[in-house]
């Protein structure tokens, strides 16, 4: 399993970003998805995570209601909306699968200026 994520970048405090998560795989759509992120010389943190038919979803207390996680299994993708960003949010973001093993892609890097 291969996990690609995109959509980091630069955004002032109260903006929005989407991250992207696109996995390899013909069998996404069994595979349970979250997000991770680790801000500097913290340690990495979960953020939200969803089951394979999107039936469930879970959040870290500090982005309920902020944060919407998402995926499209037709796409091989999961999403994370972000709203109302804050600086506190800065970090690197990671895509995580569980796929009878995890698997870890690269980062993403969401900067959120005050």
């Amino acid at each position: 399993v291969q996990l690609q994520a995109s959509g980091g970048g630069l955004v002032q405090a109260g903006g929005s970003l989407r991250l992207s998560c696109a996995a390899s795989g013909r069998t996404f759509s069994n595979y349970h998805m979250s997000w991770f992120r680790q801000a500097p010389g913290k340690e990495r943190e979960f953020v939200a995570a969803i089951n394979w038919n999107a039936g469930s979803t879970f959040y870290a207390d500090s982005v309920k209601g902020r944060f919407t996680i998402s995926r499209d299994n037709a796409k091989n993708t999961v999403y994370l909306q972000m709203n109302s960003l804050k600086p506190d949010d800065t970090g690197v973001y990671f895509c995580y699968a569980f796929a009878g093993a995890p698997y870890w892609g690269r980062g993403t890097k969401v900067t959120v200026s005050s």
